[in-house]
């Protein structure tokens, strides 16, 4: 039994507009999400998918999707992101803390012919506003060294960018959630 009280699911659902006009529905994922992730995932590049889970898998199947969807909701949330005019899953954030909530990781993954539309940015926002709700003092992502658009955007949103240990192919970017640099100089839900 965890000590942890899970975070009702309908304050983690939201509208959000990106910087470029889309409007996204966010949600937590549930278990009846399997075929859907496993779906968006087939419409990453192969690229894409390799930085998102830092290895060559060539597909997600029913058994990383049902790990993908199976969260306890407390210490790990999978939001994902519709796009509003078609509902088309678009992207999902994947946020996994310690046993303490003293650090969490974060992993995004934006369907590949919808980059470059402020989706990532806007998810990756609204990850960080739900790891701060539940007290997590800090988060990090871990990424290729080669994934050169989501260190940026990472930095730009805050992150402090420096080589991974033990690893000079990887980065990890990190950002203290007590810091105001987390909202780029807007409130977290502009």
């Amino acid at each position: 039994m965890s000590d942890v009280e899970p975070v009702l699911l309908p304050q983690w659902s939201a509208e959000l507009t990106t910087r470029s006009g889309i409007k996204l529905d966010i949600r937590p994922a549930s278990p009846d999400d399997e075929l859907l992730l496993i779906d968006f995932f087939r419409k990453l590049t192969p690229d894409d998918l390799r930085f998102r889970f830092l290895s060559s898998m060539k597909e997600v199947g029913p058994s990383l999707a049902h790990q993908l969807v199976d969260v306890d909701h407390s210490r790990t949330e999978d939001l994902l992101a519709f796009d509003e005019r078609d509902r088309s899953l678009v992207a999902t954030a994947m946020i996994a803390a310690d046993p303490d909530l003293q650090r969490a990781e974060v992993a995004i993954a934006v369907r590949s012919d919808r980059k470059g539309e402020g989706i990532g940015w806007s998810l990756l926002r609204h990850a960080c506003d739900y790891a701060a709700a539940r007290g997590i003092r800090r988060v990090e992502s871990i990424e290729s060294s080669q994934n050169r658009p989501a260190i940026s955007l990472e930095t730009e949103l805050g992150f402090a960018a420096k080589p991974y240990d033990g690893d000079a192919t990887l980065t990890l970017v990190t950002m203290d959630l007590q810091s105001d640099a987390r909202t780029g100089g807007q409130s977290p839900r502009a």
